[in-house]
């Protein structure tokens, strides 16, 4: 009897397809788990996907605004970037949150660790709460176009209450720091 956690794909080839620096796209020729033949894409990330939600002493967050690309819309979301596989995430996560918003932090902790679209890709986040923060000039990557705004939580919370915010990572954060509020955890 096989445990049900047990994998029940059988790869018969695999192909990659596509490749830059961030992602691959790998085809695979595969049999099911009913047994019969199929095929299968995934996305390779490269990158570990890092987020960071700043919160003051007055219980404001930091959102940054930017048209994505992939998405051809704009979107409110908290400090992201990528952690290149095998590094540190929260180093990451400190220039990230001084690169897009000018801010630091002195005490950080995790929130989230989170799957980002599970059918198609391996894309794996973490996410941290930065506090106690500190201003300094920002320094966004030349291909970020970037509008930071701050806002109290409870707005932000709000949003993504009301689908205004969309991206993932963002979410969970927000939804999680609204939790140990609620149970009284936020210190």
């Amino acid at each position: 009897m096989s445990n049900l956690e047990d994998n029940p794909w059988q790869i018969i080839s695999e192909k990659k397809v596509y490749d830059n620096p961030w992602i691959s796209l790998i085809h695979h020729e595969v049999i099911n788990p009913s047994g019969n033949p199929g095929i299968y894409g995934k996305v390779h990330y490269k990158n570990l996907a890092i987020g960071v939600l700043p919160l003051d002493s007055e219980m404001n967050t930091y959102l940054v605004g930017q048209y994505r690309f992939v998405l051809n819309q704009y979107s409110w979301e908290m400090p992201e970037g990528g952690a290149p596989l095998g590094t540190d995430p929260l180093d990451t996560a400190k220039r990230e949150l001084l690169e897009e918003t000018g801010l630091k932090a002195n005490r950080w902790t995790e929130l989230n660790r989170i799957h980002l679209s599970n059918s198609v890709s391996n894309e794996y986040g973490t996410v941290y709460l930065a506090q106690n923060l500190e201003q300094f000039e920002a320094e966004p990557e030349e291909t970020e176009q970037l509008i930071i705004k701050k806002l109290p939580f409870s707005e932000v919370y709000r949003m993504v209450c009301n689908s205004e915010i969309t991206d993932s990572l963002t979410v969970a954060a927000v939804l999680r720091v609204q939790l140990m509020i609620l149970e009284g955890k936020l210190i």
